[in-house]
């Protein structure tokens, strides 16, 4: 779901004018908790218009992602697959993410699609499966039922299935070997094999069913974190980042993702506290409910922080460190609706 409403941190360290600002195109209201000390500012950063970059991008990938998923036998596996990965509302925050890493290195857009395209087969799979009744039992997804309302729990389950291994046929066949080295190539498909098994996303959904006051922070760090971190990973290894810049973006990408829902906790608890109705599905624990707002805020204001942090090292490449900038400011101030923008 897309909020309109933002929350702004406060910076925790300056940056370089230069740096993205956030879009004058909406001037989203701000939440602020009881203690002045999260007080809230935005970013003094150059005008950097982050809304037409993603939504240009959305544009191809969507066309991609149409192409890679024709309707075939058995083709209701095959609708079901359709459905959840074009679903409208979808931001494509992962392949976006991936093609702006690649692009920073020197990388070619054409050499990141397949594997954003995959990203995206991924995210939409581990979707599908998040839930079902059996797991967070979640009757909507992107501003549509999901998944298995619509086509039953069977076919849900083997939509996700076919996804997974989509995602990595589509990278093997689709890329192209001239702009990506075979070797460079392996190292996407051993991360986003790594990102959603046993020790990732799958370990973050695992320890979100068995709860545990002490759970959030690996939760939040491998079912919400692990997408972005193996996201902007793969756009470095698709440009040909050396292993220290590996390390730079997979801390950076972990912390926009986890940023990203712990400001969604906060939106939902703020909408919560002024009257709106929460869906009905199983409750999960989130940083609001297990720490309070203003611990919350806090985490978000430390986890914007330290993306940007991370960031500084990539100045040195000029504008074309400043999309990933924006990501960050985007995923703490929501200045504009992806689904509006499309």
């Amino acid at each position: 779901m897309a909020f309109t409403t933002a929350i702004s941190l406060p910076s925790t360290a300056r940056l370089r004018q230069r740096l993205p600002n956030r879009s004058p195109l909406s001037r989203p209201r701000t939440i602020r908790c009881a203690s002045p000390s999260i007080s809230v500012s935005p970013s003094q950063s150059m005008q950097f218009d982050f809304r037409s970059y993603w939504t240009t991008l959305i544009a191809d990938i969507n066309t991609k992602l149409d192409e890679a998923i024709p309707v075939k036998y058995p083709q209701q596996i095959y609708e079901a697959m359709r459905y959840s990965v074009l679903a409208k509302r979808a931001k494509r925050a992962p392949p976006v993410m991936c093609v702006a890493v690649c692009e920073l290195f020197g990388g070619h857009r054409l050499a990141a699609f397949p594997t954003a395209c995959a990203l995206e087969m991924v995210h939409a799979a581990s979707l599908i499966h998040d839930d079902l009744p059996c797991m967070d039992d979640d009757p909507s997804r992107r501003g549509q039922p999901s998944n298995h309302t619509v086509y039953g729990v069977d076919m849900a389950v083997l939509a996700g299935d076919a996804l997974f291994p989509l995602g990595f046929q589509h990278i093997v066949s689709h890329t192209p070997t001239h702009l990506v080295p075979e070797a460079q190539l392996i190292r996407v498909i051993a991360e986003i094999a790594r990102s959603v098994g046993s020790t990732g996303m799958a370990a973050g959904q695992f320890l979100d069913l068995e709860g545990g006051p002490n759970s959030i922070d690996f939760v939040e760090r491998k079912k919400f974190g692990e997408m972005a971190e193996c996201s902007a990973v793969c756009g470095g290894f698709l440009g040909g980042a050396a292993d220290d810049d590996i390390l730079r973006l997979r801390r950076y990408g972990r912390a926009v993702g986890m940023l990203y829902h712990v400001v969604d906790d906060v939106l939902k608890a703020k909408a919560k506290r002024e009257g709106d109705e929460e869906k009905k599905k199983k409750k999960r624990s989130s940083y609001v409910d297990v720490y309070g707002m203003e611990k919350a805020m806090e985490v978000a204001e430390d986890l914007r922080g330290k993306a940007k942090r991370e960031l500084s090292a990539f100045d040195k490449y000029g504008d074309g460190v400043v999309p990933l900038y924006s990501f960050v400011d985007f995923a703490a101030d929501r200045s504009f609706t992806i689904d509006s923008a499309v």
